[in-house]
């Protein structure tokens, strides 16, 4: 049984138990959901321009919805979020802006800045942090600048307009706080920093997603105006799944109503399906159009409108509640009058939630208790033992990876096949895009790489995810990994999806490792150990491990290849394409995260096997092909040659041409580093519990001649012989780290870097047909244009494989011990251990984000804004990498997902 501590520990058990469903509602809306292949129905798999940013007010969404600091139901029937207008804006802000992968001259980026400030794992509190522009939003400059940019110039930002000069802006924070499971009371504060007086148009707005324009389910839902109590008008909102709701707002705001429909007028000079559509707020309050709205206040979609006028400095809070308690009901119940609840299952009001018509003290007492008791929750979760900005640091970044929760809702049979009630798809779309995995069907909240970056998942980063989630909610963490694992998920053939943008492409196999750990963690954040979960992860990995085998050693050699696997523009020739060259690569990344991935299932089946001698076998298969897999990387590889170069003491990929050559691509990047995560000691206490797998291993180890290169047992505890599996033996251990921890080469004072700082005079070259590849050492943004340029793997940092090699360091030292020193940095002539190695390496990626002795954060660069104003300084963005030689954040600017580790990091090494 979990120990459980405080009332949020409550709550998540009361959500595990599922006799109280307080995820039901969440921050589940995209914050993009135009120019996403979901939502793309053109022939050429065009997505960006098919449904672009000007089209979204106007156009009704197909697969999800996306909003401004909002939330929905788990299934994303009903949504809130919040438009705004400035009064200059040539459209109503209704959801974020930013360049396409096309527009953007290093891909796409959001050009907005919005911050997640707190969430607690049920949702039971959350806070975001929206700063507006009070002059007009510089849409087009904004397009046209970073388009005349060239890859070799920085990105125009939002701050380089000058809009946020003098201040001149609100701040726009959006608070959540559940009465109860159905009940959430909605706070929205808006502060003029500026040194005028200013206009602010808030529209708290409700909408359902259109499920009842595509001719397979005609059941429309309804909003309307209702009864309300003194003081407030009020929203009665109905669906045939949930029941009626309420939206009370507070005061007299004019109530706005509409449908959720397409603008067919504006899109495609068609006709309308209903005079009242989609876009009708922003005719209504922009254009100045009042028959835009319905006059009998009903529809699918509404808005409370609230004009303010704040002065310099001057602040004003909103305050509504959405609710299944029927408004008059919940007043009578105060007079002694016992009223009804119409929502299904909803039985008396709980203890401390006030009535309807309390907007004061009430109200206010449910924040300051879900305030406080994401406190003590937290509290039990950071460290005590860090500094108040650290702390801060992991708090942000647990509330980024909570609100990075998306409902994630994609049929592809449907959507390549087409709506009964929409016009038949091209017929190129049955033989492009995810025409393979007609199998996927996904209805779920899934953990986002970045809501408006990469508003879909993939599968290498949700193992990331999961880890620092893992410290919060394991149950999610759990779920996510079992999610991606089902039949409506994983291929029939056992491969994983990669991302929708292309679901057949290959990710890192990581997630039999991102399972092994979070059972280990919450097995020592609960006490529980739930094998439940680690066998039936195991079950599904087999197939997927199987896919690996069978798909990505086409010569049966145990040499691996893969693609791009997550690197993007790592190789000097695009990995996921036909080589120019012809032949194939062998690659080491591949081959050593398959030499990984069987350590992480041996390591799962070896803890399965203490309760099920069955798993004996299986792990002994395991342990024999990551001895083969060694073996091949090391000593002879396909055509007899290895991928460990013994004149530079670095792995290399290796180009194997038709003619039958062979040649290293004599690349110093993650590649070569990436074999020092196949990494795993088996101690004596659990092999001599298992006499099957110890009879086994001992035989191959007499049978094969090989072996000792790639299995130590010098070590010795104190109950008996303990062994090192390990694709990097002792030697070439000494000989990586050597270069890994060089200042000249990888180590950068922010943490590992993914290519070596040799290349920025030492480029790499390769001719092919007159044309040159070139390698060179970018520590910032790419030059290149493979994978669209929106990342960079040529020099900067990355924190997922960063935390892989100080995990990684962590196990060497666990089996050598404080004996095995090597030189931190490389020729300073002072020389540590593994473990003081792998602490150094984490305290200088945790140093990205705390104030160094200046008072300064790398992550925020040469940003004064940031660096020094009260305003700014103290918040955060995550980064998805950083620059190599400064620390600064670079990409996207909300991969709060796997940058996410950096909490992790805090808890497990402090800063």
């Amino acid at each position: 049984m979990a120990r459980l501590q405080s009332k949020e520990d409550q709550r998540l058990e009361e959500a595990r138990i599922r006799k109280k469903h307080w995820k039901r509602w969440g921050p589940y809306l995209s914050e993009r959901q135009w120019g996403t292949v979901r939502e793309d129905y053109s022939p050429g798999g065009t997505a960006w321009e098919y449904l672009p940013h000007d089209h979204a007010r106007s156009r009704a969404y197909r697969w999800g919805e996306d909003g401004i600091g909002g939330i929905s139901d788990r299934h994303q029937m009903l949504c809130f979020a919040l438009a705004l207008w400035n009064g200059r804006d040539p459209i109503l802000k209704e959801r974020l802006f930013g360049l396409t992968g096309n527009q953007g001259n290093h891909g796409e980026d959001v050009k907005e800045y919005y911050f997640y400030q707190d969430s607690t794992p049920t949702h039971s509190y959350m806070r975001m942090l929206y700063k507006y522009p009070q002059a007009e939003f510089p849409y087009a400059r904004l397009v046209e600048e970073n388009r005349r940019r060239s890859r070799e110039e920085p990105e125009f930002e939002l701050l380089d307009t000058g809009v946020f000069a003098e201040d001149r802006y609100f701040d726009v924070s959006i608070e959540y706080a559940k009465a109860d499971v159905e009940d959430i009371l909605i706070r929205i504060t808006a502060v003029n920093r500026g040194p005028e007086a200013a206009m602010l148009h808030l529209l708290p707005s409700l909408w359902f997603r259109n499920t009842w324009s595509w001719g397979k389910d005609l059941r429309r839902p309804s909003s309307q105006r209702a009864a309300s109590v003194p003081g407030s008008v009020c929203a009665e909102l109905q669906h045939w799944q949930y029941g009626k709701r309420w939206l009370l707002c507070p005061g007299q705001p004019e109530l706005l109503f509409t449908e959720n429909e397409t603008n067919f007028v504006r899109l495609f000079n068609g006709k309308n399906r209903t005079p009242y559509v989609k876009d009708a707020f922003h005719e209504y309050l922009v254009r100045g159009n009042k028959s835009a709205v319905n006059p009998r206040q009903a529809g699918t979609k509404m808005a409370a409108y609230y004009p303010l006028k704040l002065g310099p400095g001057q602040s004003e809070t909103l305050k509504l509640r959405l609710t299944d308690m029927e408004p008059l009901a919940s007043m009578r119940r105060t007079l002694g009058v016992v009223g009804t609840i119409t929502s299904p299952g909803h039985a008396d009001p709980a203890e401390g939630v006030p009535p309807a018509n309390d907007f004061g003290a009430g109200f206010d007492n449910v924040f300051a208790l879900r305030q406080k008791e994401a406190d003590e929750f937290y509290a039990s979760r950071v460290t005590s033992e860090v500094s108040g900005d650290a702390k801060n640091v992991m708090r942000q970044a647990f509330g980024g990876l909570l609100w990075s929760k998306q409902f994630y809702h994609y049929d592809v049979r449907t959507w390549l096949e087409g709506d009964p009630a929409g016009p038949p798809p091209p017929p190129e779309r049955l033989k492009g895009r995810n025409k393979e995995w007609t199998h996927l069907y996904n209805d779920d909240v899934i953990s986002m790489p970045d809501k408006w970056e990469y508003p879909w998942y993939a599968a290498w980063d949700l193992g990331f995810h999961c880890i620092a989630l893992a410290l919060v909610d394991p149950d999610f963490a759990k779920e996510q990994l079992i999610l991606l694992l089902r039949e409506w998920y994983m291929h029939p053939n056992g491969q994983l999806p990669a991302y929708e943008w292309a679901f057949g492409d290959v990710n890192p196999p990581v997630h039999a490792w991102a399972a092994w750990r979070v059972y280990k963690i919450e097995r020592r954040v609960r006490g529980v150990a739930d094998r439940g979960f680690l066998e039936k992860v195991f079950h599904k990995l087999l197939l997927n491990f199987t896919w690996w085998v069978n798909r990505k050693d086409p010569d049966g050699m145990n040499i691996f290849q893969g693609g791009f696997l997550g690197l993007d523009n790592i190789g000097v020739f695009d990995r996921s394409a036909p080589l120019p060259t012809g032949g194939h690569l062998e690659q080491s990344d591949g081959t050593s995260w398959m030499g990984m991935y069987c350590l992480n299932m041996l390591a799962i089946a070896l803890e399965l096997a203490k309760d099920d001698p069955a798993y004996e076998d299986v792990a002994s298969k395991f342990f024999e092909h990551f001895v083969n897999i060694a073996h091949a990387m090391n000593d002879m590889g396909t055509e007899g040659i290895s991928l460990w170069d013994n004149e530079d003491g670095f792995y290399y990929d290796v180009l194997h041409l038709p003619s039958g050559d062979d040649h290293f691509l004599k690349i110093r990047s993650m590649v070569g580093l990436i074999p020092l995560f196949a990494v795993e000691t088996l101690e004596p206490e659990i092999v001599d519990r298992l006499p099957g797998f110890k009879r086994r291993m001992q035989w191959f180890v007499d049978n094969h001649v090989d072996v000792p290169e790639h299995i130590e047992m010098t070590q010795r505890s104190a109950r008996g012989v303990r062994r090192l599996l390990s694709l990097a033996n002792r030697k070439q251990l000494k000989r990586i780290l050597s270069r890994m921890l060089d200042e000249t080469e990888f180590l950068s004072p922010y943490g590992v870097r993914s290519l070596s700082r040799y290349h920025l005079d030492h480029p790499y070259e390769v001719q092919v047909n007159d044309h040159i590849s070139r390698v060179d050492y970018e520590p910032a943004e790419s030059t290149s244009g493979i994978f669209g340029g929106n990342s960079n793997w040529r020099g900067p940092i990355w924190f997922p494989m960063n935390y892989l090699l100080v995990e990684s360091l962590q196990k060497y030292h666990h089996y050598y011990g404080e004996d095995f020193k090597v030189e931190f940095p490389s020729r300073s002539g002072s020389e540590v251990d593994l473990w003081e190695v792998a602490a150094e390496i984490s305290r200088r990626l945790v140093h990205i984000f705390v104030r160094d002795k200046e008072g300064r954060r790398p992550v925020a660069g040469g940003s004064e804004l940031f660096q020094s104003d009260p305003h700014w300084r103290d918040l955060l963005l995550f980064y998805e990498y950083f620059h190599a030689d400064n620390g600064a954040g670079i990409g996207a600017s909300h991969q709060t997902g796997w940058t996410g580790l950096v909490a992790k990091l805090i808890e497990q090494s402090g800063e």
